[in-house]
C-alpha cells in the first residue's frame, strides 16, 4: 500500500533562463526651443526704408540748423540734434525726468482704459439700438468738437483735483473715436450674415456675440488706436496748463524758462511716447483680427 501511494515525482529541469533585455533608458525630453521670428524681405525692406527716411531727416535738421539758414521759416534759434542729444542723455541721468514720464504713463493708462470700456459699450448700444442712439448722439454731435484746452477751466471746477480733471479731459479725447468707430463697425454688419444666424434660429444675443462683435472688430480697433493718439493730445493740453508733472508740464516749462533744446527733448520724447503706445495698442488688438488674413 505505501508502494501504491507513492507518486512519482518530476525530475527537476535544468533550464538555462533567459538573459532579461534591459530596457534602454529613454532620452531627456528636450528643452523649449528659442524660435526667433522670421523676418522676410518686405519686412527688412520696410525697416530699411524707415532708417533710410530718419537718417535722412536728422541729416536736414543738422544741415538747417548748422546754416542758419532762414527762409520764410527761421532756423537760426533751433537746437541742432547735438545739442537736443545732450540734453536729453543730461535729463535721463535725473529722477525727476522718469517721474515726469511715469505720470503721464499712468494718467494716459487710467484714462485710456476707462475710455476703452465706456466707449465700446456705448458703441456696441447705439449701433444696436435706434432709441440709444437718438438719446445719446446729439450729445456727442455737440460735445466732440469741443478741444481740450477749452474743457481745462471747467475741468477745473468740477474735478476736486487737477490730477482728476486731467484725467477727464484726456478721457474725453479718447472716448470719441472709440465710440464713433465702434458705432460705425456695428452699422457695416453685412445685413445677409444677420439673417442667414436668425434662420438658423439663432437669438438676438447670439447674433450680437457671433455676427455683430466680430464683424465690428476691425473698426473698433482702428477707434483704439485713434484714440490713443488724441488722449495725448488731450493729456499734454491739460499738463500745459493745470500740471504740475508730466512730459506736458516738462516742456512748457523749458518753454517758460526759454530752454529751446529742452523743448526738444520734450516734445521727441511725447511724440516717442505715442508712437510706442500705439504700436502697443495695434499688437494687443491684432490677435482680434487674425481672422481676416485667413478669409483674405
Amino acid at each position: 500500500m505505501s508502494q501504491a501511494l507513492k507518486t512519482t515525482e518530476t525530475p527537476p529541469v535544468n533550464a538555462t533562463p533567459e538573459p532579461a533585455v534591459v530596457a534602454s533608458p529613454a532620452p531627456p525630453p528636450a528643452g523649449p526651443t528659442l524660435r526667433l521670428p522670421r523676418i522676410s524681405a518686405a519686412q527688412l525692406g520696410n525697416l530699411g526704408l524707415v532708417a533710410l527716411s530718419l537718417t535722412l531727416g536728422v541729416l536736414a535738421w543738422h544741415l538747417l540748423t548748422a546754416n542758419n539758414v532762414d527762409f520764410y521759416i527761421n532756423f537760426q534759434n533751433v537746437p541742432s540734434p547735438w545739442r537736443v542729444f545732450d540734453a536729453f542723455v543730461t535729463h535721463v541721468q535725473t529722477g525727476i525726468f522718469w517721474t515726469h514720464i511715469g505720470v503721464s504713463m499712468r494718467r494716459i493708462l487710467i484714462s485710456y482704459s476707462l475710455a476703452c470700456a465706456l466707449g465700446i459699450g456705448i458703441g456696441l448700444v447705439m449701433g444696436r439700438s435706434r432709441l440709444a442712439r437718438a438719446l445719446i448722439m446729439p450729445y456727442i454731435e455737440v460735445v466732440r468738437p469741443i478741444p481740450a484746452v477749452a474743457w481745462i477751466p471747467l475741468a477745473i471746477l468740477m474735478w476736486p483735483t487737477e490730477e482728476s480733471s486731467i484725467i477727464y479731459i484726456t478721457f474725453l479725447g479718447a472716448l470719441f473715436p472709440i465710440v464713433l468707430n465702434t458705432l460705425h463697425g456695428v452699422e457695416q454688419t453685412p445685413e445677409v450674415l444677420v439673417r442667414a444666424t436668425q434662420s438658423l434660429g439663432a437669438s438676438r444675443w447670439n447674433v450680437f456675440r457671433h455676427v455683430v462683435i466680430p464683424a465690428a472688430l476691425p473698426s473698433i480697433a482702428a477707434g483704439l488706436a485713434i484714440g490713443m493718439g488724441v488722449s495725448w493730445f488731450s493729456l499734454l493740453a491739460g499738463e500745459i496748463i493745470s500740471g504740475q508733472y508730466g512730459i506736458g508740464y516738462f516742456t512748457w516749462n523749458a518753454y517758460s524758462l526759454i530752454n529751446y533744446q529742452d523743448i526738444v527733448v520734450g516734445m521727441l520724447v511725447i511724440g516717442f511716447l505715442g508712437t510706442g503706445s500705439t504700436a502697443a495698442v495695434k499688437l494687443l488688438t491684432a490677435p482680434m483680427l487674425a481672422w481676416q488674413k485667413r478669409t483674405r
